[in-house]
């Protein structure tokens, strides 16, 4: 699901940064089945109120 969402390809040139690309794929792609799975069940979000 990631791949066909996101692409295949890794921008990412330095050591430490193409596993950063993953992981913020990764990352939204769970936030993205979080919003789609909120519309479909029909789920309003609590949030905590200031005190």
């Amino acid at each position: 699901m990631i791949k066909a969402k996101f692409g295949t390809r890794i921008r990412s040139k330095t050591a430490a940064a193409p596993l950063n690309e993953v992981l913020c794929k990764v990352l939204a792609h769970n936030v993205r089945c979080l919003v789609q799975s909120m519309y479909e069940l029909g789920i309003e979000p609590a949030f905590w109120k200031a005190s």
